[in-house]
């Protein structure tokens, strides 16, 4: 199989997007097949795949993120440049949409992905009023690919109500040898001030509105009222970073970190506050619980298909926002338990990537079969 990825953002962003697009191509490489990236930015020299760069610009108010742009005729000459048999888009921008149209064209199938809630970030951003408009440009985007691919079901439910016909559910994986509690490094965790006595808070995200960081705010707020030695470290940045941090001097941020270094923070703390509401999945979850953490999260995405509440983590309804910060408060008495740490780490020892890529290979085998099934029917 020849694949075309389309994505504004690919490593070495560092996003959830951006992580799973490189799993996913890796992982098809691995299985024999050819895979192609068109993205904004360059890559390690020793990829087995080839990327194809287009222009593109700083995206408003979050200048690491790119936004691409390439015309049809353009995608036309790489389809027979790369012999491309199936397109994978994964972001609905002007870069996806030139894609989806210029593959119509040339009768290319395309599987969509969606793996950000761009409609709900209207919320944060108090634009309420536009949230339907871009809920029916999102439908409207998807409808016209073969499949949609959704990272959770509840996700698949939104977009089934958004009025998104073919969905289906492709689930996430997580690197549970990278993200280990064996990379938990002492000395680090006393550059942090914490010795075995001390929990240590962590989140890890991209520092924006639609990330609800208040409510954060509010719980590390609940836990220190518990443990007021407690240490909270940030991993990641964005627009609210400088807020957060005149706000918070006490609070530890280390900028984004990837690889080695963010399993090594990762497996350091105690405890993963992770208050989003806006996740279409949420790979950091399944990263924290890989890493043996005491995890708090709302029940939706990746927290309410992995976690069990008091077993392997905390949950918080959805429709009770506001009881968060009760949540982090138990798992200030909690920041320590043996057994909720180890039946986290057990969880995500069953989440491989080997299996969502078949899965992926799968939908995309489906999509090339039902394109050639259309081109044999129109020449009876």
């Amino acid at each position: 199989m020849r694949l075309l990825i389309v994505s504004d953002t690919f490593p070495p962003d560092i996003n959830g997007v951006a992580r799973t697009l490189h799993q996913l191509a890796n992982g098809l490489a691995d299985f024999g097949h050819h895979v192609s990236i068109v993205t904004t930015c360059q890559g390690e020299s020793d990829e087995r795949f080839q990327r194809h760069i287009v222009t593109s610009v700083p995206l408003p108010g979050y200048s690491v993120i790119r936004l691409g742009f390439a015309s049809m005729a353009w995608f036309a000459a790489l389809f027979e440049q790369t012999r491309t048999e199936v397109l994978y888009v994964a972001t609905e921008t002007a870069l996806g949409i030139a894609a989806i149209w210029a593959a119509k064209r040339a009768g290319i199938p395309v599987v969509s992905g969606f793996h950000t809630n761009f409609h709900t970030y209207m919320r944060s951003y108090h634009l309420t009023a536009l949230e339907r408009v871009a809920e029916s440009f999102l439908a409207a985007i998807h409808n016209q690919t073969y499949r949609t691919l959704a990272p959770s079901a509840h996700t698949a439910q939104l977009l089934e109500q958004m009025g998104v016909a073919s969905v289906a559910v492709m689930g996430r994986g997580v690197n549970s040898e990278l993200f280990h509690p064996q990379c938990r490094d002492e000395r680090l965790r006393a550059e942090w001030a914490a010795d075995e006595r001390t929990p240590v808070i962590l989140h890890v995200g991209r520092l924006a509105e639609e990330k609800n960081l208040p409510m954060l705010e509010q719980a590390v707020a609940a836990f220190t009222e518990v443990h007021p030695n407690a240490r909270c470290v940030i991993v990641g940045d964005g627009p609210s970073g400088a807020t957060l941090r005149k706000t918070h001097p006490d609070w530890i941020f280390t900028g984004m970190l990837s690889g080695e270094i963010l399993a090594k923070h990762y497996a350091s703390a105690d405890v993963f506050l992770f208050p989003s509401l806006t996740e279409t999945f949420g790979n950091v979850v399944t990263e924290a619980i890989s890493s043996g953490l005491v995890t708090v999260a709302y029940d939706y995405a990746a927290a309410h298909e992995y976690i069990r509440h008091r077993e392997n983590g905390l949950l918080c309804a959805v429709d009770e926002p506001g009881t968060f910060p009760k949540r982090a408060q138990e798992a200030a008495l909690l920041w320590d338990n043996h057994a909720i740490r180890t039946h986290a780490r057990a969880t995500a020892e069953d989440l491989s990537w080997s299996s969502i890529t078949r899965c992926f290979e799968q939908h995309l085998e489906q999509a090339i079969q039902s394109q050639i099934a259309k081109q044999a029917a129109r020449l009876l």
